[in-house]
């Protein structure tokens, strides 16, 4: 058994340094990325019907293990188009709800060509949410509340990013994205 990491996975925590925990974008990040309590699961599922499958495995994994605090599900070669994907993760919020684990875990997405409704398709706004693959990201709601607790403004963390993305720039976020891919 090889215990060589996927390079999409490798890509996916290289992202999660530099821009999600670099630039601050998740102020709860750092804390799992440093104490390793992130699960990663490569998925080369590309079917509606297989990844939820998948996804209820990897609810049922979190809920099971408590000493895994979040679960990042990368697609390596599925849901490419940024619209299959948003029907993946309408899926998944439904799933949540199927499996009465509302109020327990919830639904964050990330994607290569992610694009906030009323964004335009190059506004820097949009890579808060841009990823080397596409991921979902199932977070125990209990630690999210805590750690927002004691952080100042939390509903101002969106606002925050977007003003940083844009400080950045989009060229900052296409020529990081780009040299992943180039490793």
């Amino acid at each position: 058994m090889s215990t060589t990491e996927h390079p999409a996975i490798t890509k996916t925590k290289q992202w999660l340094e530099t821009i999600v925990i670099g630039l601050n974008f998740c102020p709860f990040a750092k804390k799992e990325f440093v104490n390793n309590t992130i699960r990663y699961h490569k998925s080369s599922l590309g079917r509606i019907e297989q990844a939820i499958e998948e996804l209820a495995a990897e609810c049922l994994h979190l809920i099971d293990n408590p000493d895994v605090e979040t679960s990042l599900i990368i697609y390596t070669t599925g849901f490419r188009q940024f619209d299959k994907y948003l029907d993946l993760v309408d899926y998944a919020n439904d799933l949540i709800e199927h499996l009465e684990l509302e109020g327990i875990l919830q639904v964050a997405s990330f994607h290569p060509d992610y694009m906030f409704e009323g964004e335009d398709e190059a506004s820097a706004a949009n890579y808060t949410n841009r990823s080397p693959f596409p991921t979902i990201h199932l977070i125990r709601e209990a630690s999210m509340e805590k750690v927002l607790s004691v952080y100042q403004n939390p509903e101002q963390i969106p606002e925050d990013n977007i003003e940083l993305a844009h400080e950045k720039g989009a060229q900052y976020f296409k020529r990081f994205l780009a040299s992943l891919h180039k490793m």
